[in-house]
C-alpha cells in the first residue's frame, strides 16, 4: 500500500489470508475503477441476484457512559437524552412495521444501568412479534448475556470495532469501558458462540488511515468466516458524519475511493453481505446499488423516539455525566439528540421505487424463525 508504512495487521490476532491479499490487489492495484465496478456488479448478481435487503434502525437510548471524541452520544456532550420504555419501543416498532419494514436493528448507547441486559431482552421480545428479523447494536456483552438476547428472539448482532488502529482507538476513546480494545475486538466471536446467525463487522472511516483500516477489516472478516462459519457475515465502512461535539474526521476518504472499496470487498468476499447506511448521500447510494451493496437502511432516525415522538416527556441533559433537567423554555417541541446527521432522507417507499427503477427487487423479509423451529 503506497504511503502506508508498516503492517496494518500488526498487533491484531488475524493472519493475512488469500482473501485479504485479493482485497489488497483489487483495492490498491492498477485495475481501472470502471473495470472493477463491472466485475463487482457481475459478482453481486451471481451471488445475490437482483435483490436488496431493507432495514431500519430503532434507537432505544442515547444514554452513554463512554467519552468518545467522535460520537454524538459521548458522555461529556450536554445533549438531550432519553431511554425509551419497552412500551415506547413497541410503539416505534409498530410504526416501522406499518411502513413495511420486516427487519429492524435495535441501537443503543452504552450504559449498563440505563440499558441492562434484561431491558435489551425485553425490547427484543416486544419486537419479534412485529419483525421476523431483529438485530442488536449495543455495548459488547459476555457470551451468557448474548445468549439471553438470542433466547429472546434476536438473530443478528452488529458490533463495529470503530478503529483497528490501537493508537488511534486509545486516542478517540478517552474514558469508559469502551476503551478496552480487545474486549470489543473479541465481541463478535462471543456473539457467534451465543448463537447469533448473522454478525456484522465494520470500521468507522475517518478515525485513522482508512487504507490500513480497510485491510484490517478485511482480515477480521476473513478470520470470522473461518471461526464463525455457521453465521452469515456482513461488513460496513460508514464514513463519519457531523454529530454533537463538532468532531471533524482526521482522514478524508473520497467518493471514488469509497466506491472502489465497496467493489474490492465484493470481489474478495463474494458471499459476504455489504451494508450501506443513510450516512451516504442519495446519488452515491443509488450508484452503489448494483456494485456490491446487499443491505440498505431507509427513512432512518438516529434518535430515540425519532419515528413517533415517544419519550419526549422525559427528556433531560447530561452535563459532565450528570443528569440535568431541561429548562422550561426548551421543553416545548424538543426531541432527543440524534447520534449523527443522515444524508439520504428518502422514505422506505421512495427508496423502493429507486431500486425498482434500476431493475432491483427490494426485499422486506428474507428470514423467519420458523425455519429453525
Amino acid at each position: 500500500m503506497s504511503g502506508t508504512p508498516g503492517d496494518p495487521l500488526e498487533g491484531l490476532p488475524f493472519a493475512r489470508s488469500a482473501a485479504v491479499e485479493k482485497f489488497e490487489d483489487w483495492m490498491f492495484g492498477s485495475t481501472r475503477l470502471e473495470e472493477l465496478a463491472e466485475r463487482a456488479r457481475l459478482e453481486t448478481r451471481k451471488n445475490f441476484g437482483r435483490t436488496m435487503r431493507l432495514f431500519a434502525p430503532l434507537y432505544l437510548s442515547n444514554e452513554c457512559v463512554n467519552t468518545c471524541k467522535y460520537c454524538g452520544f459521548s458522555k461529556d456532550n450536554p445533549i438531550r437524552r432519553v431511554t425509551l420504555t419497552p412500551d415506547e419501543v413497541e410503539m416505534e416498532g409498530k410504526h416501522l412495521a406499518g411502513v413495511g419494514f420486516r427487519n429492524v436493528l435495535l441501537v443503543s448507547g452504552e450504559h449498563p444501568k440505563e440499558v441492562p441486559v434484561p431491558y435489551l431482552a425485553e425490547t427484543v421480545r416486544r419486537c419479534v412479534g412485529l419483525f421476523p428479523s431483529v438485530a442488536i447494536e449495543v455495548a459488547p456483552l459476555e457470551t451468557n448475556e448474548y445468549r439471553e438476547i438470542v433466547a429472546a428472539g434476536a438473530e443478528g448482532l452488529v458490533l463495529y470495532q470503530e478503529s483497528y488502529d490501537r493508537a488511534a482507538y486509545a486516542e478517540m476513546h478517552i474514558s469508559g469501558p469502551k476503551r478496552n480494545f480487545d474486549e470489543r475486538l473479541e465481541g463478535p466471536e462471543r456473539g457467534y458462540q451465543a448463537g447469533f446467525r448473522r454478525i456484522g463487522l465494520g470500521v468507522l472511516v475517518g478515525l485513522a488511515d482508512w487504507r490500513r483500516e480497510l485491510v484490517a477489516l478485511a482480515a477480521h472478516v476473513s478470520h470470522l468466516m473461518k471461526v464463525g462459519w455457521r453465521s452469515q457475515i456482513t461488513l460496513a465502512l460508514p464514513r463519519l458524519r457531523p454529530a454533537a461535539g463538532g468532531f471533524q474526521p482526521r482522514v478524508a476518504m473520497s467518493d471514488r475511493d469509497f466506491v472502489r472499496s465497496i467493489c474490492a470487498f465484493r470481489l474478495a468476499f463474494p458471499q459476504v453481505g455489504i451494508v450501506l447506511s443513510t450516512r451516504e448521500p442519495m446519488r452515491l447510494r443509488d450508484g452503489l446499488m448494483e456494485l456490491g451493496v446487499t443491505m440498505m437502511s431507509a427513512g432512518s432516525e438516529t434518535d430515540p423516539g425519532g419515528y413517533t415522538g415517544v419519550g419526549k416527556g422525559r427528556l433531560h441533559r447530561t452535563v459532565r455525566g450528570r443528569e440535568v433537567a431541561l429548562e422550561a423554555g426548551e421543553r416545548e417541541g424538543a426531541q432527543a439528540t440524534e447520534q449523527f446527521e443522515i444524508s439520504d432522507e428518502r422514505s422506505a417507499v421512495d427508496l423502493s421505487l429507486a431500486l425498482r427503477k434500476r431493475g432491483l427487487d427490494p426485499v422486506w423479509k428474507d428470514w423467519d424463525r420458523a425455519l429453525v423451529g
